[in-house]
């Protein structure tokens, strides 16, 4: 049995299983995260152990600590909630690199087809969201459009400039579309995330992670809207003053993870074990 085939079944198993729980619980569990990388790790070193190849276990302890390092980028720069990216982190011991080189294109791969699985399935879940809200939607949008005319004129020159610079006809069509297509989609995607991701919470329901929209004054001292989101002794303070908080609520991400290991396990078979565009590309340089 190829090493891949293990790794790829308890990889699309452990996301699958935390899929359900992000869309039950708005969370996922620690268990799942690193009971996946002490899989991967272990399965690596028995790999290595029984062919004498102790560089199949160090190239995944390797990978596992860029992925570690690109989790905290993600959280500190708050594209990922915690539990996110220590499923990142799992993932990253999962995928089917052997040495530096397939690391890397693995690892941007995988990376790549999130961010595109991201992208679709935000949108797509942020349109349902926002459809009761539709008309207050609407007017934040074009509200936050004005406030950036500048974007929209930059990106209005840059379509133009891509028209004319891109090689073929589907490239420069794709890309002058898109950038063009930035200024609307940001107004929309923060009209959504100001009308439609923002609740007001009893303090008994809070929980710990939750994030507040500013900081909060609660018994004559400040509680500061944090990347860690609220502590267990911030949640005490607050339901000792018996303020109503207003939280951000997010977009249960991990389905997104789900279709991108499906993609990725897909590009791997057709592919005959490779990403052809990352390594043609790659193999340039």
């Amino acid at each position: 049995m190829q090493p891949e085939y293990f790794l790829f079944g308890i990889g699309m198993a452990w996301v699958a299983i935390a899929t359900i729980q992000d869309i039950k619980m708005r969370e996922v569990a620690n268990w799942i995260t690193f009971s996946l990388i002490a899989s991967a790790l272990a399965y690596r070193a028995f790999f290595a152990s029984f062919y004498n190849d102790l560089s199949y276990f160090i190239i995944g302890l390797i990978g596992l600590a860029i992925f570690i390092g690109l989790a905290h980028a993600f959280y500190y720069g708050r594209v990922f909630a915690g539990g996110d990216a220590k499923l990142l982190m799992g993932v990253g011991a999962t995928l089917p690199y052997t040495n530096f080189f397939s690391l890397v294109i693995w690892g941007l791969g995988f990376l790549l087809l999130l961010a595109l699985a991201g992208a679709v399935y935000t949108i797509g879940y942020s349109l349902i969201l926002a459809y009761p809200e539709r008309n207050k939607v609407k007017r934040k949008a074009i509200k936050v459009l004005k406030e950036v005319r500048k974007l929209f004129i930059l990106t209005s020159i840059l379509s133009i400039i891509f028209i004319f610079a891109a090689e073929s006809w589907i490239l420069w069509i794709a890309g002058s579309i898109f950038i063009f297509l930035v200024p609307f989609l940001h107004a929309y995607l923060q009209a959504v995330d100001e009308i439609c991701m923002r609740k007001l919470t009893n303090p008994k329901d809070l929980r710990e992670g939750d994030w507040l929209t500013g900081n909060l004054k609660a018994r004559n001292k400040v509680i500061l809207a944090r990347v860690h989101g609220l502590s267990i002794d911030d949640i005490k303070l607050i339901r000792k003053a018996g303020k109503k908080v207003v939280i951000k609520t997010g977009i249960p991400f991990v389905p997104a993870f789900l279709i991108a290991y499906i993609l990725l396990v897909m590009v791997f078979f057709l592919g005959n074990g490779k990403f052809s565009f990352l390594s043609e590309l790659f193999a340039l340089f």
